[in-house]
């Protein structure tokens, strides 16, 4: 692309050897992609409201989000196509790594917007059937996991944080394993999206984590100093993740409350699979718990709910989702928001704090 024009200039024309460094490119597609998105927002929003793609709120919601029906959804297009144009400028392409992440939140992204399009389209809360949501997403996440292991890009070896030198080889049931990873990830995000810019932040948070790690992985100075698993190409995932960090701020520009569009399933389910995957070509599947805690809590809370109500007839929270259980419990709206992005700073600290502890 652009990127690789520019690197063969650079032969000729010192100053554009500056295209060399991942850091430049990192912060021009940072750039980038937050004025494509904040300048493109309101014609996007307007064109989702022309075309009536409007959120439907499920009947046995929260009252006050009987006000949402009708905000535009499928507000996550908006983040997606504010990735082409850095990824076209800034990006290595032909990275392997950049190539599997970029397929997964593809993948994902087109499974979030059949199941959106028979929302809209068909009125039903419902949309996809979860079984055959599912099956796509497995089938993403394991093509692509498959193919980086038999291409030789990706290690079957899984890394314990805060432990030094504790590694296991799945082989590859790893493939199972880490697809496993990838579609909680999506799913949990999805759960997580159900207040004003509650899911984004958080996503920005951990993408903005993985981006740090990513750069020292790829770093053979700073992965020796760190005890951290070199992997080769790996800093070229930076670009990518500031690309998504600067999209999802640009999204939160139009999503903070009171919102005026939503990210949709197109959005939560690309995202959630972005950091799935960012976590896996990273070496980080476990400390995903860690650091995407809160989306772990939210979908731990729907499973507890559920199968409390099955078993016992009786339910643990109000509502599920956890966010949903504080909204009737009388807490405001824009305060259950804010704490859940303090929590998910937090976390990220501790995450990072585990660097030191290999």
């Amino acid at each position: 692309m652009v990127y690789h024009w520019l690197v063969e200039l650079s032969d000729s024309v010192s100053a554009f050897n500056v295209f060399r460094y991942i850091t430049f490119r990192t912060f021009a597609s940072f750039v980038t992609a937050f004025l494509v998105c904040w300048l493109w927002g309101p014609h996007f929003i307007r064109r989702l409201v022309r075309k009536q793609v409007g959120q439907l709120v499920r009947d046995d919601g929260p009252e006050s989000h009987l006000k949402k029906q009708g905000t535009p959804t499928m507000g996550g297009g908006l983040i997606l196509l504010s990735l082409f144009f850095p990824a076209v400028l800034w990006m290595n392409l032909f990275n392997p790594l950049v190539l599997g992440a970029s397929f997964v939140t593809l993948g994902f992204a087109a499974i979030g917007y059949w199941d959106d399009n028979l929302k809209v389209v068909k009125k039903n809360t419902k949309g996809l059937s979860g079984r055959i949501r599912l099956l796509g997403e497995f089938l993403v996440s394991g093509v692509v996991v498959w193919y980086l292991v038999y291409q030789g890009d990706l290690s079957t070896v899984l890394h314990v944080p805060f432990l030094k030198n504790v590694t296991f080889d799945l082989g590859w049931f790893y493939v199972l394993f880490s697809s496993f990873v990838i579609v909680g990830c999506a799913n949990a995000v999805n759960l997580t999206d159900g207040l004003d810019g509650l899911a984004i932040v958080p996503i920005i948070v951990c993408v903005f984590t993985l981006l740090l790690l990513a750069y020292v992985a790829g770093h053979s100075e700073f992965a020796a100093y760190l005890n951290i698993p070199l992997i080769k190409g790996a800093g070229e995932l930076a670009p990518l993740a500031a690309a998504v960090i600067a999209a999802g701020l640009g999204f939160l520009w139009y999503n903070s409350h009171p919102a005026q569009v939503f990210m949709g399933d197109v959005g939560s389910l690309s995202l959630g699979g972005f950091v799935g995957i960012m976590s896996v070509l990273t070496k980080n599947e476990i400390l995903l718990a860690l650091l995407g805690g809160i989306f772990v809590v939210e979908a731990l809370s729907v499973i507890t709910q559920v199968a409390s109500f099955k078993l016992t007839g009786k339910r643990i929270f109000k509502m599920a989702p956890l966010h949903h259980h504080f909204e009737l419990k009388g807490i405001d709206e824009p305060k259950i928001i804010v704490r859940f992005w303090i929590v998910a700073i937090l976390l990220a600290v501790l995450s990072l704090a585990t660097l030191k502890l290999r």
